[in-house]
Order: C-alpha cells, then sequence, then structure tokens
C-alpha cells in the first residue's frame, strides 16, 4: 500500500498548506506523509515547530527517527515549510492496547 501523500493531487496540497494550522490538519498531514501502518502505532502533537510523536513501541520510534528527513521532507510539503523544524518521539505502550481495541472491533 502506497502512502496518502503519493496520491495527493497538487490542488489538495495547495489546500491543505493554505488551511489555518489545527490539531486536525497536522494529524491528516502525519497519516499522509507516513501512511497507514505509522499512523495505527501513532499518535501526534506540534508543540511549538516540533512534532511530538507517541510511538507504540521503541521499535516503532526508531523506524520514525530513521525515517524522519523523509517523513519531515513530506510534512512540510504539506503545512509549509516553517511549521514542523524536527520529530521527537516518545514510547507510548498504550498505544498498543488502543491498536489492538480497534482491530479487535474491526
Amino acid at each position: 500500500m502506497r502512502p496518502l501523500a503519493h496520491g495527493l493531487p497538487g490542488a489538495l496540497t495547495e489546500l491543505l498548506r493554505a488551511a489555518p494550522l489545527s490539531e486536525g490538519k497536522v494529524t491528516f498531514a502525519w497519516s499522509a506523509a507516513v501512511g497507514p501502518a505509522l499512523e495505527r502505532v501513532t499518535a501526534v502533537k506540534l508543540q511549538g515547530r516540533v512534532l511530538l510523536v507517541e510511538t507504540a513501541s521503541a521499535q516503532w520510534s526508531r523506524e520514525i527517527m530513521r525515517s524522519s528527513p523523509t517523513i519531515l521532507k513530506r510534512l512540510r510539503g504539506f503545512l509549509g515549510a516553517d511549521v514542523v523544524d524536527r520529530i521527537e518521539t516518545r514510547t507510548n505502550t498504550n498505544l498498543q492496547s488502543a491498536t489492538r481495541d480497534r482491530r479487535s472491533a474491526i
């Protein structure tokens, strides 16, 4: 499965960039930048110009940090070049149970 970023037309990207900055906009941009697998095991919050990413495990934190140059480039495309300077990760094992709960509900 390809990340949503590959399928967003340029017009939609421009509309997203022009929209006011909000929690929903940041969450949508994160989902589009990383795809469904990472989106399911993370939660994001913009604090200043730092994107705080809570992950379900240390392995996901390492994967995000390893991929952060690519993720930042995509986020800047959606949000604007001056919105996110860097990504920081934190492990939150409660996200694992939330992910399991969502899967069992499907």
